[in-house]
This record gives structure tokens, sequence and C-alpha cells, in this order.
């Protein structure tokens, strides 16, 4: 035990022979700091003090100034900061006081007035031990200014930084903002498994469990598709879900192994009509918690009011790159022509895999307008409908804000018999070599060969959408408790 937190634990035990206990069981709290504030400002004009009116407020001592006879704490609940007035002259157990610290928390009762200055402040009557802190709280410039700290202790962050506070407080309101939205659309909001038989539903490498109970290997999801499509099948025609998905793979800016995804289903709708309700939740949920639909991320001004920008995938890379893929039907001369011009084209990737890097490479950096990229290759897209006139491309959109993909949305390829040959060539390009293949989900494909109505699907990372509306340039910002590296001794 360190000298600080022995000092501490000695108050503990002086408060505790005082006859004071320093974690009551119950806490008395009739206002909060917001609540005794609006109060304050309430009072007529040469008013300065609300007569014969007692709270109580609580909360977490940020700030303490001793003037004599009189002291000065500042506490912090989740609504703000409040100040309070102690004087020894009308505070019953101001001798006790010298047992409080800084991040201990704390209640008082008294009388809201406005002092001299015109600050809202309690002038006390009586103090109340809630919990004494062993620890003392981040200093709030220098205390908690590593990231790694951060993150780790987020805990700590949300002590010290009100801008964390503020992020996070967005995230929770945007994430009801969609709710709401989708709720009055007529979604269903449903639940879907997160263990798994298998990785199904995207292309990523999954975590592995052992489900003790039935002695069987187990996957953490990695996509929620497959079974809502289960559920559109059915019967129900709109839902959605709002949950974790989890892919053992890299982490950078925008890719954590743990992430929260967005999806809905609605029968009778195609990928445009599903664009059109993309544009008009995130825009929404802008208004709501923001009050604009202007945001800024990285030094862009971005506008995230609809309509969107619509390019199609090829149109897309011939205005950025030149590249007509036309002109390059298979991968053999797809590949030749990104090494000729520099870009990574291994040899173990697929046609799909080209194209999506060719767009990454040359179109993903462009797009920092909200837009959506529509018409993909049908390799890269084995769940999507493929396009009329075109069988070369499907029905799939992504949608770009800032450089980077916050969305996906397919025409739902509804056709088992085709579903089952995509899956099956996704079995060949891994054999070839390629692990990034949507493996075959033999339940789903029986689901499906018992119908299921055209369908426009759409993900979103939830994650990804509050970096925008927060201007958080890395996603492990927006997440409470990112993975860290255990900590060694």
């Amino acid at each position: 035990m360190d000298e600080l937190m022995a000092q501490r634990v000695a108050k503990v035990e002086a408060l505790r022979e005082a006859g004071v206990d320093p974690y009551p069981t119950r806490a008395a709290r009739t206002h909060t700091s917001a609540e005794v504030i609006a109060m304050v400002e309430a009072l007529p004009e040469g008013a300065t003090e609300a007569e014969g009116i007692v709270v109580d407020v609580a909360g977490r001592i940020v700030a303490r100034r001793d003037m004599g006879k009189a002291t000065f704490i500042d506490i912090l609940d989740g609504h703000g900061r409040l100040q309070v007035l102690l004087r020894q002259n009308t505070l019953e157990n101001y001798d006790t006081l010298k047992n409080t610290d800084l991040g201990d928390f704390v209640g008082f009762r008294g009388t809201p007035i406005r002092t001299r200055t015109g600050q809202p402040t309690v002038q006390a009557a009586t103090w109340t031990m809630l919990a004494k802190a062993l620890h003392a709280p981040p200093e709030k410039y220098h205390g908690l200014a590593d990231s790694e700290q951060r993150q780790r202790r987020r805990y700590l962050d949300l002590m010290a930084n009100e801008e964390t506070r503020r992020v996070f407080t967005v995230r929770s309101r945007v994430i009801a903002s969609i709710r709401r939205f989708l709720d009055a659309r007529g979604f269903l909001e449903v639940e879907t498994p997160i263990l798994q038989e298998s990785e199904s539903g995207a292309a990523a490498r999954p975590f592995l469990t052992h489900f003790n109970a039935i002695d069987e290997q187990r996957v953490l999801r990695i996509s929620l598709e497959l079974h809502l499509k289960r559920l559109v099948i059915g019967g129900f025609e709109r839902v959605y879900e709002i949950g974790r998905n989890f892919r053992n793979e890299g982490m950078s800016f925008k890719h954590n192994p743990e992430f929260t995804m967005m999806e809905t289903y609605e029968a009778y709708a195609d990928y445009l009509k599903v664009a059109e309700m993309a544009e008009q939740m995130v825009s929404n949920a802008a208004l709501e918690v923001l009050g604009t639909t202007k945001i800024t991320f990285r030094d862009h001004e971005i506008d995230l009011a609809p309509p969107w920008r619509r390019i199609t995938f090829n149109d897309a890379l011939m205005e950025y790159a030149e590249l007509d893929l036309t002109a390059f039907p298979n991968a053999e001369s797809l590949r030749a022509e990104l090494r000729r011009r520099g870009v990574d084209a291994p040899v173990t990737a697929g046609y799909g895999k080209l194209c999506d890097e060719a767009m990454s490479h040359y179109v993903e950096p462009n797009l920092i307008q909200p837009t959506f990229l529509l018409d993909y290759p049908v390799e890269l897209s084995p769940l999507a409908k493929r396009k009329p006139g075109n069988p070369r491309m499907v029905e799939r959109f992504e949608c770009f804000v800032a450089g980077f993909e916050c969305g996906n949305a397919y025409t739902e390829l509804n056709d088992p018999i085709e579903q089952r040959q995509r899956f099956e060539a996704q079995l060949d390009l891994k054999a070839a070599g390629d692990d990034e293949v949507e493996l075959v989900d033999d339940d789903f494909l029986f689901a499906l060969e018992h119908g299921m109505p055209p369908t426009g699907g759409f993900g979103m990372g939830i994650d990804r959408l509050v970096m925008l509306l927060t201007g958080q340039s890395s996603i492990r910002e927006v997440i409470l408790f990112p993975p860290m590296k255990s900590l060694k001794e």
C-alpha cells in the first residue's frame, strides 16, 4: 500500500471511530446539480436564497477551497457541477470535513443560495460521507493523457474528461434514435444467437469457443445476416437487430475485433429503397442528437443531409483511377494491371478480392461526402442478387463517409439454387488459398428453399457512425472498453 492510500485508509478508520459509516447503505438525494442551479437562477432579482426550501444533493468531490472558518466544495454528479458552502458556525459536523478528499462521494443537505458573485450554491447544514475513495482521482490535465491508460481504465477517463463523457452520451442517444426511427417504420427488434455452429454471413476469421454442455465447438458470430433472413423467411416482414459481432482479425483506426452492428431486413424492398432509408436514418440521428446534419471529421466539413451522392463501382474506378473493369474481365488480367500500377495483388486473390483492392486503393479515400457506391462485382457479393441486364454485377451498395465505409446493403439473393452455387464457388476460392471467403450454411440454404420474398438488407457499423458524429479519429475512442493486451507482471 502506498503512502497516499495509507493516509486515506487511516481516514476511513477515523470516520468509523467517530461513529460515521464511510460506506453507508443508502443515500438521500432530492435534487440534481442542474435542478438546484435552475432553481437559483429562477430567483427574483435581488433574492439571494430560496427561502423555506431544503435540498439533498450528492456527488463526487472535484474541488475544495478552505477559507478560514468556511469551506467551499465542488461536487460533480451526472448532471453537472455544483458548489457547496460549509460554514463552521452552521454545519453540525464541520470538524469531520478533515476526513474528506478529492474523489470521495458525499451528500449535503441545505438551502439553495446565490453568492455575492452570483454563483448558484447550496449552503449546507449537514454533510454525509457516501463512499470514501482510497485513490486520488486523476489530474484533469496531466494525470490521464496517455490513450492506452484512458482506454484500459475507462472509469478514470470518464472521471477526468468531460469530452469522453460527451462521446459516450452521444453514442447512447444515437442508438436510441436509430431504434425510434426503425420502430416508427414498423420494424421489429429481435435477438439472434451469438454462439453459432459455424462462421457465416461474412468473410472473416472467427473466435472459437467450446460449448461444454453439449461438448461441441462453437464460434462467436461474425455477422447477423443469415439468422435475420431466416426470420423474414418465417414471416416477419421487417426485422432489425443491434448487437455485437466478433472477428478474430487485426485492429486499425476503423477496425476492432468486437464491434456493434445494426442490420435491417425488409421484405418487398430492394437496395435502392434501402439506400433512401439509410440516408434518412443517419441524417435523422444527427439532427436529433447534434441538432444539425453538418459535422466535422479530420478537418473535413461534411453534410449528412439527403440525398447522398450515388455512383457505380465501375464508374468510380473510372473517375478516380481511369480503370475500366470491363477491360479486365478475369483475375489474371486484373492482377497484371494492378501489379503494373504498383497495387498489391496477391496470387491467391480471386477476381472479387482484386476488385476490392482496387476500390480501396483508388476510390475509398476520395469519398469524403456521403456516397453510395452501387453495383458490385458478383464475386465480391455471394449473398446479393444479380443486376438485371448485367449478370457480372449484383445489386449492392456500400455507403462511404469521410473516406471509409460505414454501411453495406443488398437486394438479397433469394434463389436457393444459385445461392448454393455461390457458396460452392466460395469454397473453390478457399481451396485456392483465399482465407477470406463465406462458408456454406446448410441450414440457411434449407430455410431459403422454403421461399424468401424479395428483400432488401442493410448493415451499418454503429461504432463508425459514432466516430463520425463525435469527430473521433479512432474506433477505440467510441468503445467503452476496447480490448487491451494483458499487463505483464
